[in-house]
Parts: structure tokens; C-alpha cells; sequence
């Protein structure tokens, strides 16, 4: 394939969902597997719908995920403007020239009109009905309007649209690259509205004459658009030719726990479904996001990847240029995928793991600062991430599972050592801490060989003196072995948390 152009069309209404994610990273990955362009449009006609904010909320997630745009109103190429608002007077053109053929039609009628007209239509058999072709014929537009009066209205300047003629009883088919052939009956489709009365076009008009014009290759879009596929056909062929039409692929839904993934499952069930914090600012209403959650952008595109996607084998975890080596719109799977907020976050526990902590320090001492912690080596702030990484699903772990490195816990589970507490083992750390004060070199190993060869002189077992030593640490009974953390903290530390903890025991 040669020239390949794809492009993500989002509406600024809100916050990106991960199914948008997702439509992104495909066609991301196609276009870089094919040495294409990825382009970014601003599908903004509906001005109702407009939400401050929500265009640049869009360029911050894929800022954030590593899936940029190669064109958008950030980075102009040679085919805007990329903001459809901007292309008001390119649409009024394309949807004259379908009037002028014979192909669309002026309908005068007022949203009164079209009230009475769902409601005198109305049947048992047909209880939603639609301005189809059985109603046309019945309504206010230019086919039953005579001309000069079509013409009257138009130049009064009369608030109109512009529909779609369908014809009737025509099999409209294409081959998608995930279902494979689809075909529709024209009779069952209504005569969609293509420019509005603002001048504004709707979806139908903009995506097919921005697709043509921007010479747009392949289009990768949800399945719920698969059923404007006809209209959208009909366009292609009746303005540019089917043989300009791109390719299309239809992607699956993504599924939650009672139907298609929403905001609403992402409120009920506790998990983000958005890439990042989103604020709607008409009601100030919250929605929080993967990267606030503590989600790593190269976790997040994976699980999205395979989210509906996999290569044929057992593999799981991808790198970017993994899955653009062997991404294919083939592998796509035709049903739902079903989004499993704990698969998501094993992702997100595996990239920990598997990422060299510098990708990911700044982000977890923001955490940190956050809870009113300073780092003031960044040497041993690496090691302590290396040492408790394997412990951290989100990184906002990290706060827990590190902050005992850079402060005395403020609280230490005493009920969890008072049960077994007694004064054998009371005086052996008293004389632990005695024996530390001579250690001139520091180390995990002098500091767990004095601990062993103390026990073994007391008599008592290491292992009922380890989980005590634990406490006494970090606060609870987590962390990674108890000597390295001693070792990181240094000495002094360490016997004041002993001397401090043996008190409160």
C-alpha cells in the first residue's frame, strides 16, 4: 500500500474515552506500519454539543499515550483546515451539487412539523417513524413544493435543510476489512439531514467530503457507524466515485459489566474509562482518568491493543514497535471485547516491572510530594524504586510502598506484634540496637549477620523476631526484605525507629 492516509475525527464534547484510545492506536499503528500518515480532525459542527476544553483535552491524551497526529491544527499539512467549523463553506458546495443532481432536496419543515409528522404516522407496525421515502412525498420540502415557490422560500432566506434522497429498493454493499461483506437495503434507511439549517453540515456530509478531500486511504471507525454506512456510500459515489471511497473497518465495541463500556460502568464499578481526568466544566462533573489512576501510557496502549486484537500466538505484552511490526486488521476480532478492569491493571503491574525506573520517577515523586515527601538523592531514589517496583500495581503504590524510605511511619500496626510481644524479645532489640551502634560499615549483610548470630546467642528464632523488625520499619507488614531496608534508611535511622517502636510495643 502506497500513500496510506488514516485519520481519528473526534467531537471536543468531553472526555476521550478508551474506545477512542483504541480507534487512535490502530489507526496509528497501521499508518506507521505502512510508512503512512496519521491525521487528527476536529469534527466540531454540532456547536450545541461544544465543550471548552475539550479540543486540547484530546491533544494532551495522545500527547500522553506516545500517539501524536503527523497532521492537525497543530501541525497543519497541506489539506485543512483541520477543524471542520473552519470548512463551513466547502460543505454548503458539495450538498448544492447533490440538490443540483437530483441526489438531495430542500425540506422546509419546522420542528413543529416534524413533531405532527412522528405523530400522524405513527402505527403499530411502524410506532418510530422516519422522514423515509414512504413520507417525503407527504412533507414540506422542494419535491413537493412547486419550484418557483421552492425558490421563493430560498431566497427569503426561510429556514431549511438539505436531506438525502434514498432510492428506493436498491442493495447497497461494501467489503468491510473486519466484517467482510455487508449489504443494506436503501428502503429501510431514512433521508438523513446533510447540511443543517445553521449551514452547518451533520457527520454524513462532513466525514465523506473531509475524507475525499484529505485523501483519506483507510478509515477505522466504531461499529455503531456501521449502520450510516449506506448513506455514507451513496455519497461516495454520487460526489467523487466509489473507486476514491477509502477502505473501512468497522471496530467492535467495547464491552462493560451491562452492555457497551460507559461512564457510567467507570462510576459504578470504581474504574476510569477515560485517558485522563476530565472536568466537564458546564457542571464542574468529575471523571477521573487512567494516568491520574496511575496507569503507565505504554501499559494503557497495550491493554487497548488487545482489547479486540491479537497476533495469533499467547503473547501479551507489546511494545509499541511490537505491535506496529505485527499489527493487521485481519487479527481484529468482529465481536465485543470485553473490558476487565483487573486484566488492565496486571498490564500495568508488568510494565512496572518490566520499565527501567527512570520512565516512570518523576511521575511517582510527584505522588510523593504529593503526600508531603521530599526526595533529596536521586541516586537512592532509584534504588529504592528498583527494590519495591515489583510490589507496585499503579503507580500510586509507590506512595505506600516507598514512603517509610524518606520518613518514620507516623503509625506502626502494634497489634500485629502484641499478641507474641514479650520481654525476651523486648531485650533482644535493646541490645540490637547496642550492637548497631558499632557497625562501621553499613550494609544489608552486617546489619541481618548481627541480627542472626544475636538470635542464635538469645536462643530465638530469627523468623519470630523478623515481623517485629518489620514493624518496627516501615509501619505494617509489607515492603520488600526487611535487612535492605534498614541498609537504605542508614543507621541511625534505623535504631531510632527500633528505640521508638520498642516503647510503643
Amino acid at each position: 500500500m502506497s500513500n496510506v492516509r488514516v485519520r481519528f475525527a473526534p467531537s471536543p464534547t468531553g472526555g476521550l474515552h478508551l474506545g477512542g484510545v483504541r480507534t487512535v492506536l490502530y489507526n496509528y499503528l497501521f499508518a506507521r506500519q505502512h510508512a503512512g500518515t496519521f491525521v487528527l480532525r476536529i469534527e466540531d459542527t454540532d456547536q450545541t454539543r461544544f465543550v471548552e476544553g475539550a479540543e486540547q483535552y484530546i491533544f494532551d491524551c495522545l500527547k500522553w499515550c506516545g500517539l501524536e497526529p503527523d497532521e492537525s491544527i497543530q501541525k497543519p499539512g497541506e489539506y485543512g483546515p483541520y477543524r471542520q467549523s473552519e470548512r463551513k463553506e466547502i460543505y454548503r458546495k458539495y450538498a448544492e451539487e447533490l440538490v443540483a443532481k437530483g441526489y438531495a432536496y430542500y425540506a422546509f419543515d419546522t420542528p413543529e412539523e416534524l413533531e405532527k409528522m412522528r405523530v400522524d404516522f405513527k402505527t403499530e407496525s411502524n410506532p418510530s417513524p422516519q422522514y423515509d421515502n414512504k413520507i417525503r412525498l407527504k412533507m414540506k420540502n422542494s419535491l413537493t413544493l412547486p419550484k418557483n415557490e421552492t425558490e421563493s422560500l430560498l431566497s427569503m432566506g426561510t429556514r431549511h435543510v438539505i436531506r438525502i434522497k434514498m432510492p428506493e429498493q436498491e442493495n447497497i454493499s461494501f467489503t468491510d476489512m473486519i466484517h467482510g461483506d455487508v449489504s443494506f437495503d436503501s428502503s429501510v434507511v431514512d433521508d438523513k439531514v446533510l447540511l443543517k439549517a445553521d449551514g452547518m453540515p451533520t457527520y454524513h456530509l462532513a466525514v465523506v467530503v473531509d475524507d475525499a478531500l484529505m485523501k483519506i486511504t483507510h478509515a477505522f471507525r466504531g461499529e455503531e457507524w456501521l449502520s450510516s454506512a449506506p448513506v455514507h456510500i451513496l455519497l461516495w459515489k454520487y460526489l467523487f466515485g466509489l473507486d476514491k471511497m477509502p477502505q473501512w473497518a468497522h471496530l467492535p465495541l467495547i464491552m462493560g459489566p451491562s452492555g457497551k463500556l460507559s461512564k457510567r460502568d467507570g462510576a459504578k464499578y470504581g474504574f476510569p474509562v477515560f485517558a485522563m481526568n476530565w472536568t466537564d466544566p458546564r457542571n464542574n462533573e468529575f471523571t477521573e482518568g487512567f494516568k491520574e489512576k496511575g496507569f503507565l501510557p505504554e501499559a494503557f496502549i497495550n491493554m487497548l491493543a488487545v482489547l479486540g486484537w491479537n497476533d495469533g500466538t499467547e503473547q501479551e505484552i507489546y511494545t509499541l514497535d511490537e505491535m506496529i511490526k505485527k499489527f493487521s486488521m485481519d487479527r481484529v476480532h468482529k465481536a465485543g471485547a470485553k473490558f476487565d478492569y483487573e486484566k488492565a491493571k496486571w498490564f500495568n503491574h508488568e510494565w512496572i516491572k518490566k520499565l527501567d525506573v527512570k520512565n516512570y520517577k518523576l511521575k511517582v515523586e510527584e505522588n510523593l510530594t504529593a503526600a508531603g515527601i521530599t526526595i533529596n538523592d536521586d541516586a537512592q531514589f532509584e534504588k529504592i524504586l528498583e527494590l519495591v517496583k515489583d510490589r507496585c500495581t499503579l503507580l500510586t503504590d509507590f506512595v505506600q510502598q516507598a514512603s517509610f524510605f524518606f520518613s518514620t511511619p507516623a503509625q506502626l500496626d502494634v497489634d500485629a506484634v502484641k499478641a507474641k510481644w514479650n520481654d525476651e524479645k523486648k531485650n533482644f532489640f535493646i541490645a540490637y540496637t547496642e550492637k548497631l551502634q558499632f557497625i562501621s560499615n553499613w550494609s544489608l549483610i552486617t546489619v541481618e549477620t548481627v541480627f542472626k548470630e544475636l538470635a542464635a546467642e538469645k536462643n530465638i528464632k530469627p523468623g519470630e523476631l523478623q515481623l517485629p523488625l518489620r514493624i518496627m520499619l516501615v509501619g505494617g507488614k509489607f515492603g520488600p526484605p526487611v535487612f535492605q531496608i534498614a541498609e537504605l534508611i542508614g543507621k541511625d535511622e534505623t535504631i531510632q525507629r527500633i528505640e521508638n517502636a520498642i516503647k510503643k510495643f
